[in-house]
């Protein structure tokens, strides 16, 4: 009798993964060497958030320019370092030394892989 909760693999599947093994051919899959240098070079958008804040719609509609929205972290607090939407690391917001006309993000933390957890 078989197991239902094991998984099936096509014995037409293995034997080629095999040969591919057996010939030096797996040089090509996803996660080796050319492949991995393409992926690498993929370019992702990295965003820094200072903060955020809540208002009804009708406070909105009232901003104008030279108006100030209070955001929720205060000054001197790591800011959010996010690539895809998942946080990787928070930071300090410094001065480009090379132009002082641009910020930078010191890095303090790297943010570890989301956990599973189930005791919260």
């Amino acid at each position: 009798m078989t197991n239902p909760f094991e998984p099936k693999q096509d014995k037409a599947v293995w034997q080629q993964e095999n040969a591919f093994e057996g010939a030096g051919l797996h040089d090509d899959r996803l996660g080796s060497g050319k492949n991995l240098d393409s992926i690498l070079r993929i370019p992702v958008t990295i965003q820094v958030v200072l903060g955020s804040a809540t208002m009804p719609v009708a406070n909105l509609m009232k901003l104008g320019r030279g108006a100030i929205v209070p955001l929720d972290h205060r000054v001197g607090e790591p800011v959010d370092v996010v690539v895809n939407g998942r946080i990787i690391a928070r930071g300090e917001v410094v001065v480009v030394e090379d132009d002082n006309s641009r910020f930078g993000i010191s890095l303090t933390e790297i943010v570890g892989p989301p956990t599973n957890d189930l005791n919260g």
